[in-house]
């Protein structure tokens, strides 16, 4: 019987171009959708075709501890306000022990809303702050 490994993560490291946006505790988004057409043929009235026609990527969502040292993504985040260009992306996820246990190269990628930290004083717990990148798809 062949034992199964499953990969657990406990980090995201995020490249856009050459930029290194550090690590990201969490990940939400990493998928895509077949967006299909209905076409009814004359004379088949109990089913249309069903034709696939675009594939359709969800937005990526980053989230991790503010921190100090995050001077990298505000300069990124500024520089593509003002010159938006779409660079190549990758989010690797992490082990424990920082090996890669998975990658995705994302096409020409852009930001799309950055959130800082909530505070209250009725509850400790971490700032946090998240990230949101579109993307034209995943590359191989």
């Amino acid at each position: 019987m062949i034992e199964q490994v499953f990969a657990t993560s406990v980090l995201f490291r995020v490249y856009i171009g050459d930029v290194d946006l550090g690590s990201f505790t969490t990940c939400d988004g990493l998928a895509c959708e077949v967006q299909y057409e209905e076409y009814w043929e004359g004379g088949l009235n109990a089913n249309p075709w069903i034709l696939p026609s675009r594939l359709h990527y969800s937005n990526i969502v980053l989230t991790r501890p503010l921190a100090e040292s995050k001077v990298s993504l505000w300069s990124w985040l500024q520089k593509r306000v003002i010159e938006p260009e779409p660079t190549i992306g990758q989010i690797s996820a992490l082990a424990p022990d920082r090996r890669t246990i998975a990658r995705w190269s994302l096409d020409r990628v852009l930001p799309v809303r950055w959130q800082g930290p909530s505070f209250t004083a009725e509850a400790s717990r971490p700032a946090m702050e998240t990230l949101e990148l579109a993307h034209h798809g995943f590359l191989t």
